[in-house]
Formats: structure tokens, C-alpha cells, sequence
């Protein structure tokens, strides 16, 4: 039984192209990134695309530096731990920052969820942080009940720009039967069967509890893809209102022209009219168009094209803030260094994350 299981999963994954390596997105479309730098005259001419962030946002930036550019109003409440800082000093500013447990802590250097966790208690955070010894951001947990990533795209000589992605979150939940445990709805859900390691670890607890009938119950806080939550098409709510309350958001965001923000909200409704919601994290030049991966409203082919598009957007700002406003290009060579340091850093975290 556990061998067909596990065949399944690697079945799967195989012939559903939304759990294929990121290498399957990218490497297709190398040719069309070339013949932009070859016109741009520059191999890193992305690099102009944001000048209010590190490297316009290669991943190598901090995101606690990053979330300060966001408003008071939508940005959570965060506080910065780095990995010789003492404990007591940290939980201090939590307290003066008016914070309340549960916590995300998240890696301030991060990619796809990993490391990331919901924590708690003060001893769980204790524990949490003198096990992984890197920098982290604390953070409030939002409770608004919805997370969607909203993608932006502004030319820098215009005054208004685009939405040009919605992708809605919908988190791993199972449905009790009254009968069976925790563990074994895990086991015969499709989807999070492919997640079970992650979800015997984060509910150990609970994995031999039995669910009331009918009653649902989320796995996961982390609106992640690799956690388990589910990627949906939401361009269908792209709307003139919601465009213009980014816009007005846009503005107050010092030197950033491209990405995908991350919010929590309750309500879409409220969302589109500029209230009620948190700004989890600002994305640049390496953001995706993630409702590509729902693969009920896309294919393959469909998911490379849309790339290719929003490398065409990126192209126009980076050349516009160049020319025009002579933001410089990064030094190819320095760029290409933090590169491989990320790389570096990123097996380091993957290696972390693994025996979490």
C-alpha cells in the first residue's frame, strides 16, 4: 500500500506540470531574456527595474528593509531578529511592538515558504530560533481569513499602471467524516498526500484526533505553493477600481515598478476599495504571475507565454528608469556574485528546512 502511495505521488507530480522544477519555466524561455539583453545592450538590465530595492529584488534582498517601504497602514507588525541577537532583546521588541503570539517567523533572506512557521509560545520561538541560525523576521499572524498575490507593473514616465496577474489562495483543508483520524484524511486526500510529510510534522499532535462530520479543518497558514496551497486564476477580478487603489499604493512605495505583492484580507470587495488588508511582503524583478499554475485555466505552453510577457513589461521599465531617469545598470559581474551567493544560501535553508 505505502509503495502504491508513493508511486502515486510520483506519478503525479509527473504528469501535472504545476509541481514541475522551476528550471522547466525558465530554461524554455532563455532565448527570448537573451535577445532582451542584446537590446538593451546590458545582461542585467533588470537590475533598474526598482531602484528603491536592493538589485530591483534578486532575491538577495532583505525583506524586513523591503517591508519598510510599505505604508504604516497596510504593512504588519514586524520586527527583525538577526542570528547572534539575543533572545531577551528580541522578545522585548515584540512586546514594545505591542505583538501577540501566535508569530510567523520567516527567514529575512527567504524563497517559497521554507523555514517559515507559525509559532506559538515565547519557548517555541526560543527553541525555534537558536535552532536555525540565520537572520529572521518576526511577524504578527494575520488573521484576515483570505491571501492572494497581486502582480503591478508601472512604466515610470506614466502615472498610472497595470494589474497584471491575481492569483487566489486557497489553503490545504480536509473535511472530518467522524470516523476517521486526521492522519488517515491526510492519506486519502489527493492533494495533501503529496504534503503529508510537512503536515505529519506541523500536526503531530493532532494526526491520531477525530475529526467532527463535516467539520473542515486548514493545514496550512503559509500561502505557499510548496506548502500545499492551491494557485487560482483570479484575473477575472481585475477591475478599474482595483487598479486604481494600486495605483494610490504604488505611489506611497518608493522605487518599486514591478512584482507581486502578497496580502491577507477578508474581503475582495474591501480590497478593491484600498481597506482592510496587510501587505505580507513586496516581491521585484524575480516575481512570478503565479495563477499560471492553475492548471484548470492554464496549460503549459500558456504559463511559458505569460512569462515571456511580463519579462517584456520588465524590459520597458528597466530601459525607461535607465534612459530616462539614469537609474544605473548593476555591474553584470556583482550581480552574477550575489547570485551565486543566493544560490549558496538557498541550498543552506533547503538543507535547514529538510531536518526542520
Amino acid at each position: 500500500m505505502k509503495i502504491n502511495l508513493l508511486k502515486y505521488n510520483y506519478l503525479h507530480k509527473i504528469f501535472h506540470w504545476e509541481y514541475w522544477p522551476s528550471f522547466l519555466f525558465y530554461i524554455p524561455n532563455f532565448p527570448y531574456g537573451f535577445f532582451l539583453a542584446v537590446k538593451a545592450k546590458n545582461l542585467v538590465f533588470f537590475s533598474a527595474a526598482n531602484p528603491g530595492i536592493k538589485s530591483s529584488g534578486n532575491g538577495t534582498e532583505s525583506k524586513f528593509q523591503t517591508l519598510a517601504l510599505i505604508p504604516e497602514e497596510f504593512k504588519p507588525k514586524s520586527i527583525f531578529h538577526g542570528k547572534e541577537d539575543n533572545f531577551e532583546k528580541t522578545i522585548k521588541k515584540i512586546q514594545e511592538e505591542n505583538m501577540h503570539f501566535p508569530v510567523i517567523a520567516k527567514p529575512d533572506i527567504g524563497f517559497r515558504g521554507l523555514l517559515v512557521q507559525k509559532i506559538h509560545s515565547e519557548i517555541g520561538l526560543k527553541n525555534y530560533l537558536q535552532k536555525f541560525k540565520i537572520d529572521f523576521i518576526i511577524q504578527e499572524f494575520i488573521d484576515y481569513k483570505n491571501e492572494c498575490g497581486i502582480f503591478y507593473a508601472r512604466n515610470p514616465t506614466q502615472q498610472n499602471g497595470i494589474i497584471s496577474s491575481i492569483t487566489l489562495k486557497k489553503f490545504l483543508t480536509i473535511t472530518g467524516d467522524g470516523i476517521s483520524t486526521v492522519k488517515s484524511l491526510v492519506i486519502s486526500d489527493k492533494r495533501a498526500f503529496l504534503y503529508k510529510d510537512l503536515i505529519f510534522e506541523n500536526h503531530r499532535e493532532l494526526l491520531n484526533s477525530i475529526l467532527e462530520k463535516n467539520k473542515e479543518f486548514q493545514l496550512s497558514v503559509i500561502g505557499n505553493h510548496c506548502k500545499g496551497t492551491q494557485f487560482i486564476n483570479g484575473n477575472h477580478l481585475i477591475t478599474k477600481e482595483l487598479t486604481t487603489t494600486f495605483n494610490d499604493l504604488n505611489a506611497k512605495i518608493p522605487g518599486w515598478f514591478y512584482g507581486r505583492v502578497d496580502i491577507k484580507y477578508d474581503d475582495f470587495e474591501t480590497l478593491k476599495d484600498g481597506k482592510n488588508f496587510k501587505i505580507l511582503e513586496i516581491n521585484g524583478i524575480i516575481s512570478e504571475p503565479t495563477h499560471i499554475y492553475d492548471a484548470q485555466k492554464s496549460s503549459y505552453f500558456s504559463a511559458l507565454k505569460s512569462i515571456r510577457n511580463h519579462w517584456k513589461i520588465l524590459f520597458e521599465i528597466a530601459t525607461t528608469n535607465h534612459k530616462v531617469y539614469k537609474i544605473p545598470y548593476k555591474n553584470t559581474l556583482l550581480f552574477w556574485k550575489e547570485i551565486i551567493e543566493l544560490k549558496r544560501y538557498s541550498k543552506k535553508i533547503a538543507a535547514l528546512n529538510s531536518v526542520k
